[in-house]
């Protein structure tokens, strides 16, 4: 889970931007459209390293046809995550419509809840995805990283030695991941990864589409929530001992029937569709570009071989060097205020880049260069204030035990074909690799 605003390293949280047709004219007119990232790569684009100089906060036309306001540089970008004159719209409800026929909003997500509604669905969720909490899952992540090389190995020697390493192990390895933690079932993936991938398109997308899909994906919430509850002891297993019910929603729907639970049903039914739109695709993103930077980084390579104990500066290093989201962290202006000489306005649209912060000279040594021993490494990958990235321990420890199992296992790994050759799926903001031909 990544991103203060996005969505789960990796898990993220910013609300995705729906295609609007056509763009009205008016008189105050964006001076730019939001940078894109050269094709090939993920980004980030190469036009904030101009704007953190000159134009550090530049009025932007987005992707829907609304306005917006980038914020490039890293303390400008962390001080608007945490400040209260800025808040998280409802992706289902922004921007906002006058047709009087607009279906009511959806419920909202982690990423979306504000007030003292975030506050206490956030004191009951984070002490779950705490270090301690989540070292049940370090064997388990391992054990599935191991299935997968092992399926790899198989597969390489049957097809001559080289293998698609994002079909083979960077694909599958979120989802059951996310599966495994939360309790989602990973058979029912044929019904919620359809809309969940929706959502993550939704720059090509109208409302009604987006919509759409986030009414589905919490119908589809609803029924496993009930499907849980049948299925559920009729005492609570933290009281029994039982492993049984040991999920995180078994875990949170026992905690939203105790007396006096700050958690609601319908809670829960957000943490779901939380989970799916957060911790998902974001990982498959993250963990595509990330093992492209070190495959393309030879030396940074072979020093994580010599020194796997490095491995938790390599994560951080991998967080910041490869950019989550390039522009699409959505905060609302609550109220008028003045930022570097630009006037905001209550209602404006303000877009703290990630990617550009995690890149400014002011805060990092050579920060384009890829440094796994890098520390201090104080980077904006997760967010920063109240929304800081729920799930940020479980990407972490998922992208670390991905890359021990795959450097213990094939110490000679290596790309099969010229990096510049590579296909990519740049059909969502995710821009990653679409296949990383391998051989070891």
């Amino acid at each position: 889970m990544s991103g203060s605003n996005a969505t789960t390293p990796v898990m993220t949280d910013a609300p995705v931007v729906p295609e609007a047709p056509g763009v009205p004219d008016a008189p105050d007119a964006p001076t730019m459209s939001v940078p894109a990232a050269a094709p090939g790569t993920a980004g980030p684009p190469c036009e904030y390293a101009r704007l953190r100089v000159e134009r550090p906060v530049v009025k932007a036309l987005l992707p829907n046809g609304e306005t917006g306001w980038l914020i490039s540089r890293y303390e400008d970008a962390r001080a608007a995550f945490a400040d209260p004159r800025l808040t998280r719209p409802l992706l289902s409800a922004w921007p906002p419509r006058e047709d009087a026929q607009a279906p009511p909003p959806c419920l909202p997500t982690f990423l979306e809840m504000t007030g003292e509604h975030h506050n206490r669905v956030r004191r009951t969720v984070l002490p779950m995805f705490g270090r301690r909490k989540l070292d049940f899952m370090a064997p388990r992540i391992r054990s599935m990283a191991e299935g997968l090389v092992d399926a790899m190995v198989a597969a390489a020697d049957s097809s001559g030695g080289t293998v698609d390493l994002v079909e083979a192990f960077v694909d599958p390895l979120p989802l059951m991941v996310l599966c495994e933690t939360t309790g989602i079932p990973h058979e029912d993936r044929a019904t919620y990864l359809p809309h969940t991938l929706t959502l993550l398109s939704a720059a090509g997308l109208t409302m009604e589409e987006v919509l759409a899909a986030l009414y589905a994906l919490q119908d589809y919430a609803v029924e496993l929530i009930a499907r849980k509850e049948r299925e559920m002891p009729a005492a609570s297993p933290a009281d029994t001992g039982d492993a049984a019910g040991d999920d995180y929603i078994c875990q949170l729907l026992w905690e939203s029937r105790r007396e006096g639970s700050e958690l609601t049903r319908d809670d829960v039914v957000s943490f779901v569709v939380t989970m799916l739109m957060a911790g998902y695709k974001t990982n498959i993103q993250h963990t595509g570009n990330a093992l492209l930077a070190l495959l393309t980084h030879p030396d940074e390579l072979q020093r994580l071989r010599d020194h796997p104990d490095t491995i938790d500066s390599a994560v951080e290093e991998l967080l910041r060097y490869v950019p989550l989201m390039n522009a699409i962290n959505i905060l609302v202006a609550l109220e008028d205020f003045t930022l570097h000489g630009q006037h905001i306005r209550a209602g404006d649209a303000v877009l703290p880049v990630i990617a550009s912060a995690n890149r400014d000279p002011s805060a990092f040594t050579d920060p384009d260069g890829l440094d796994l021993s890098r520390t201090p490494n104080a980077h904006t990958a997760f967010g920063h204030g109240p929304h800081y990235c729920t799930g940020a321990n479980l990407t972490r420890m998922q992208l670390a035990i991905a890359l021990q199992v795959l450097l213990e296992r094939l110490p000679g790994l290596e790309l099969a074909v010229p990096a510049d050759t590579l296909p990519w799926d740049e059909t969502t903001p995710l821009r990653a690799p679409a296949r990383l031909p391998v051989r070891w």
